[in-house]
């Protein structure tokens, strides 16, 4: 029996727990039991941008529903393909649910990608999966923090690598919104490393402040009714947090002196949908990880690209260790409960949460 939690695609705020009965598996084909997966602000993106980014597209549902995808692990559970043994452990992109099927290709001894038909119009990063026998950048001490941290960091390290290829538009500073999210603490890291002269400022709510400054990541941690204390000067501005009224008053403090506008996923579901019209300033572009992976691999080659990120990786899970307490939580319906709560904006940042249904 197969277990997938289903969200309503027009009220993300509702999600309900689906079984059925596994289909016949087919030639060539794997099925795949999830061990585990992280839940955190990346996949409330995930669920935001369902229709407009393709997200709902990787794993089907039910009309009217869309499957959330996550990050994590699973173990080869049947399989009919000669090159995959019961047993084996994978990485990767995964649905809210027990189980998946995969349709192998393009294996190599650390990967595969995943052929199924309906998987092929999205972004071949997002099916890519690592076998973890022959993964470099497979720690099973840290598992839990790849899955939390891992795709977070990647965008991260392609937003400070698009930003120093264009010297970061002559700005000196850099303010980030939602700064205690993994993906904003991820760019400071890299920043911080890559890019020591730019100035990094972190917005972030009240509550949050204390943990973003202890992060020690930020030059300067300041809360979204301080805005008008940024210092006004060259400045780059990356919006992690989606949320309109914060986003403006970036615009509107800064005014000639924001250099540049990115945007990046949504950690606040109210969005900034007919919110970003009219302001001073730039235009607001929003990033797409893969679009620049891609492109890096390309220019970098792939064993070149994977060294890169993975050094900068591995500084940064040592400047982010001990910042986050580990929670795991059993059983299918604690994902959906999890999500529930991350949509509702109710989860400590300083807690990462691992679901092992």
């Amino acid at each position: 029996m197969t277990k997938t939690v289903v969200v309503a695609r027009d009220r993300l705020s509702e999600a309900t727990t689906i079984q059925a009965d596994p289909a016949p598996l087919g030639p060539d084909a794997v099925r795949l039991k999830i061990e585990s997966f992280s839940v955190t602000a990346n996949n409330v993106t995930y669920a935001v941008a369902g229709d407009s980014m393709g997200y709902w597209n990787f794993f089907p549902a039910p009309e009217g529903f869309g499957v959330v995808p996550m990050w994590g692990h699973a173990v080869v559970e049947e399989t009919h393909h000669p090159d995959f043994t019961v047993g084996e452990r994978v990485y990767g992109y995964l649905p809210m649910a027990t189980h998946l099927d995969v349709l192998p290709g393009r294996i190599s001894e650390n990967g595969f990608t995943d052929m199924a038909e309906h998987r092929q119009p999205m972004s071949p990063i997002y099916n890519q999966y690592s076998r973890l026998a022959a993964d470099p950048e497979h720690d099973p001490a840290k598992e839990a923090e790849r899955m939390i941290f891992g795709p977070l960091f990647k965008t991260g390290y392609l937003i400070e690598t698009m930003f120093n290829s264009e010297n970061w538009f002559g700005a000196k500073v850099v303010v980030l919104t939602s700064a205690s999210s993994k993906t904003a603490m991820a760019l400071a890291s890299v920043a911080k490393d890559k890019s020591p002269g730019i100035r990094r400022v972190g917005l972030t709510s009240a509550g949050n402040v204390d943990f973003t400054r202890a992060s020690g990541l930020y030059d300067q941690v300041l809360t979204y009714d301080q805005i008008d204390q940024l210092e006004k000067t060259r400045t780059v501005s990356v919006d992690f947090a989606g949320n309109s009224q914060v986003l403006r008053g970036i615009h509107e403090h800064l005014g000639e002196d924001l250099a540049y506008s990115c945007l990046v996923g949504a950690t606040h579901v109210d969005g900034r949908i007919g919110g970003s019209a009219d302001m001073p300033g730039p235009k607001p572009i929003l990033f797409f990880a893969p679009t620049y992976a891609v492109a890096a691999i390309k220019e970098q080659g792939a064993k070149a690209f994977g060294m890169a990120v993975a050094q900068s990786w591995h500084r940064f899970l040592a400047e982010v260790d001990g910042t986050i307490t580990i929670e795991r939580r059993p059983g299918i319906a604690a994902a959906r409960d999890t999500y529930l709560d991350m949509v509702g904006g109710k989860v400590d940042p300083a807690i990462g949460i691992v679901i092992e249904p």
